[in-house]
């Protein structure tokens, strides 16, 4: 089943998914991460910087069967031994090379290799400190206060044919994308709703859940502390199944 149908079922039946987000940048973190790879739904694959995804991918297909996805920082970050590319455009961007260049540079290329290629959304939302995305991009995060931005950026990448809307805190942030935002966006949208950014415990993800994420994406906390994974996993299927 292609990545993106399994991921439109699960919104279906109102089960929500977790994806470990991993860096391939960061070989001694990874490689804490194989005994764990089987426990989340989804690996997303991808950083700010560097092009190791290749290797990356092919390491990691030796730990798991999971859906390995290419969550891509900038062009370098392509193989076709992934499952599913998520080809994104930088919403909150008006800068041209965050939303039409790189995909004009890679789209022959991305054809060809015959990936599943799902056109995704992305919302940089402010999380109290600068994110490692917005230094490499030069791009300015959307306040949380303001909702109506928030909300009518979203709507207007589903519109655009978007499959996927990723409201991203930043890594490392120091506030997660706020309950009432997510809520605001869940209410307008019909694709699933990804979140991502300083989620750090069971209870901000069951938060970001309950508020209306159907996937919920937690990097830095599990690159340091691998051994959660599984405490974060039961958590999940206990309260919306498997």
């Amino acid at each position: 089943m292609a990545v993106i149908q399994q991921i439109r079922t699960a919104q279906a039946q109102s089960h929500k998914l977790l994806a470990l987000l991993i860096d391939p940048e960061k070989q001694s973190s990874v490689q804490a991460l194989y005994p764990f790879l089987s426990l989340p739904d989804l690996i997303f694959v991808g950083g700010s910087t560097g092009n190791q995804c290749d290797t990356c991918v092919e390491e990691l297909r030796k730990h798991t069967s999971r859906p390995i996805v290419l969550f891509p920082g900038n062009i370098t970050q392509f193989t076709a031994k992934a499952d599913a590319l998520l080809f994104l455009s930088v919403l909150t961007s008006r800068l041209p090379q965050l939303l039409i260049e790189p995909h004009i540079q890679m789209a022959t290329t991305i054809l060809q290799s015959g990936i599943e290629t799902i056109p995704m959304g992305y919302l940089l939302i402010d999380g109290g400190r600068k994110s490692s995305v917005e230094i490499a991009t030069n791009t300015q995060s959307v306040p949380q206060t303001d909702i109506s931005t928030i909300v009518q950026t979203a709507v207007a990448g589903q519109l655009l044919g978007k499959q996927l809307i990723y409201l991203e805190a930043g890594s490392g942030a120091k506030t997660p994308v706020s309950s009432d935002i997510i809520h605001a966006v869940r209410k307008q949208l019909q694709v699933p709703l990804i979140v991502g950014g300083g989620i750090c415990t069971p209870e901000a993800m069951i938060r970001a859940f309950d508020a209306g994420a159907d996937i919920v994406v937690i990097g830095n906390h599990f690159e340091q502390h691998p051994d959660e994974i599984g405490d974060f996993v039961r958590i999940k299927r206990n309260k919306y199944g498997e």
